[in-house]
């Protein structure tokens, strides 16, 4: 529009005549109302893109061109979709506008600049003078918005979850103590039988029908013993995982903790065959945290990477700072996530592991929320997983106001 305005002013003689300096006035102002109404759409964060009624791109702005790496394109001579890099976006767009249908939201998983984005397509008619003239595509980045909605969920699972707690203290734990009492007094029965049995088949020399039974009744007794202390196992996960935590902040070292952390699983890392990378920045300035806790958190983010690459791979930690925060990255290259599971990962519970007990990243995700932190994970199935934790570095500088007036 700004070239189209540009070669009228052009063609226009230097204005003399009354008439021609009014058309040269209205070219002027339209040209500065147009300029104004493009500053105002590349200025919205949603992303837009206009076509007429054959479906031709007439307008981009500049949060579509970054969402969907609009190509250059020809006023009004090109359908939408050809000018648009994701294909699958690219043949959504073309199905609906074909079908004249009406979208309200589609979700995207889209790659803008190397960053994983989820991105909300709708698509509406441009309506002039009753008229359809063409139509809308609306562009929304959703990211931020499913990751809000998921931290309130998991913010409110945990509080229901903290309401069961005092509950299946009582109904579970305590039931589980007599089983395994009573399980005990058992075995210690039977072995008392044995020993009779033992003495009196030594003096008759002869057989003591119920002695191979006795082996028999204390295996099935040590599988008891085993599912009783899995559960006792849950429970106090479960305990940990809605109960208050009282951190005790001091000043520590995160990358030494980092590598204490790693001697302590190299012995599992090095039976599974997986690589470890460490890169950790040296000039990171040591900050408050609860080294029990980190290192609980820490583990099972690393735990999680090993079981995710089921033998060989390679485990990758990072840390560095930014912005006043520290940041720790565990990226792994195992399967990944998949698409299904990937909301309800932090979810109490919720595990893909046969033997998990769904309750390891609510425990991160508790952790790092009393250190007044954030986590947050990104993952591709069959491309691995990298969950990122920032814990705030506080700042210790103190800045004077300097006055600049004079006294009076």
């Amino acid at each position: 529009m700004r070239q189209f305005i540009k070669r009228a002013l052009q063609r226009l003689e230097e204005p003399g005549e009354p008439e021609k300096k009014a058309r040269y006035d209205f070219i002027i102002t339209a040209s500065r109302e147009i300029e104004r109404l493009e500053m105002v759409m590349d200025s919205l964060p949603r992303g837009i893109l206009v076509c007429d009624t054959a479906y031709n791109i007439i307008l981009a702005n500049k949060a579509a061109r970054r969402f969907l790496s609009i190509a250059p394109y020809e006023h009004a001579k090109e359908p939408i979709w050809s000018v648009i890099a994701d294909a699958e976006i690219a043949e959504f767009i073309a199905e609906t506008l074909l079908s004249a249908d009406k979208v309200e939201e589609r979700e995207f998983d889209i790659d803008a600049n190397g960053i994983r984005r989820l991105l909300g397509v709708s698509i509406v008619p441009l309506v002039q003078n009753r008229k359809v003239s063409g139509s809308m595509v609306l562009l929304d980045d959703n990211t931020e918005k499913r990751a809000r909605e998921a931290k309130i969920r998991r913010i409110e699972n945990l509080a229901s979850l903290t309401t069961l707690a005092a509950g299946i203290a009582h109904e579970i734990k305590n039931p589980l103590g007599s089983l395994s009492i009573h399980v005990q007094l058992i075995q210690k029965a039977m072995a008392a039988q044995e020993k009779l049995c033992v003495e009196l088949r030594n003096a008759e020399k002869g057989e003591c029908e119920p002695f191979k039974y006795f082996q028999i009744i204390d295996k099935y007794l040590h599988v008891v013993n085993e599912e009783v202390d899995r559960l006792n196992a849950i429970v106090v996960d479960f305990l940990f995982a809605v109960r208050p935590i009282n951190a005790e902040l001091r000043r520590g070292d995160i990358n030494a903790l980092i590598k204490e952390l790693i001697e302590f699983v190299s012995f599992e890392l090095k039976n599974a065959r997986i690589k470890t990378v460490l890169k950790l920045a040296e000039d990171l300035p040591s900050f408050d945290f609860d080294p029990g806790l980190m290192k609980q958190a820490l583990l099972n983010l690393v735990q999680n990477a090993i079981a995710a690459m089921d033998k060989e791979g390679t485990l990758t930690i990072t840390t560095g700072e930014a912005d006043g925060y520290a940041k720790i990255t565990i990226t792994d290259t195992g399967m990944g996530i998949s698409e299904e599971n990937f909301p309800k990962i932090f979810e109490p519970y919720f595990t893909t592991k046969s033997n998990g007990t769904g309750l390891g990243l609510t425990v991160v995700f508790k952790i790092i929320k009393e250190h007044q932190g954030e986590v947050s994970v990104r993952s591709r199935e069959g491309e691995g997983t990298t969950f990122a934790v920032t814990l705030p570095i506080p700042q210790t500088d103190q800045r004077l106001i300097t006055y600049t007036g004079r006294m009076q």
